[in-house]
């Protein structure tokens, strides 16, 4: 199975450069003239938005991408050491057939019922507490006619586990000809 992306391989250096003004070289540049190598993640982020006027989102992806680049984070790594693995599909339906989908296919799949749901945010989720102890979280994301539904897998221990939970979790997302509405 594939391997989890780094910051710099998931978000263009093109994207970057339009919305932040500077290549991904010259973030790095900056921030290791600031000293932040030697920063938590918090401190890099916040120094970003509050000398540099960068937008929060772009902020966190600057920073992982820097810690990634010096070293101190490995891709799907976390900053408190433990990993993530996500995998998201775009389906052509509303917010709510999406979140109903995702629902009923991963508590078909896991074998369980999910722990909490939010339908009433704009952007719904729904968490499992899967039989062997570890999390799946949904969220659905509408963008106009269409909604992304994404699936991830939280704190998990070693970056050996990314690509069995990206395979297991592809499996658990809801294919675009099964959903309607």
């Amino acid at each position: 199975m594939g391997q989890t992306a780094a910051h710099s391989d998931s978000v263009g250096n093109a994207a970057l450069e339009r919305a932040t003004g500077k290549t991904r070289d010259e973030w790095n540049a900056i921030l290791a003239d600031a000293g932040a190598q030697d920063w938590d993640h918090p401190t890099i982020a916040t120094w970003l938005v509050e000398q540099h006027g960068v937008d929060g989102w772009w902020a966190q992806g600057i920073t992982v991408g820097f810690e990634q680049h010096i070293g101190r984070r490995q891709p799907g790594q976390r900053a408190d050491g433990t990993f993530e693995a996500n995998v998201s599909r775009t389906l052509p339906v509303s917010r709510d057939a999406a979140l109903t989908a995702i629902v009923d296919t991963v508590t078909e799949a896991a074998g369980c019922e999910p722990a909490s749901v939010n339908s009433t945010a704009k952007n719904a989720s729904a968490r499992w507490k899967l039989p062997d102890g570890r999390t799946v979280v949904a969220g659905v994301y509408p963008s106009g006619v269409k909604t992304r539904v994404a699936l991830t897998m939280p704190k998990l221990a070693s970056a050996d586990e990314l690509a069995d939970a990206k395979e297991l979790m592809r499996g658990w997302l809801p294919a675009a000809g099964d959903v309607s509405g």
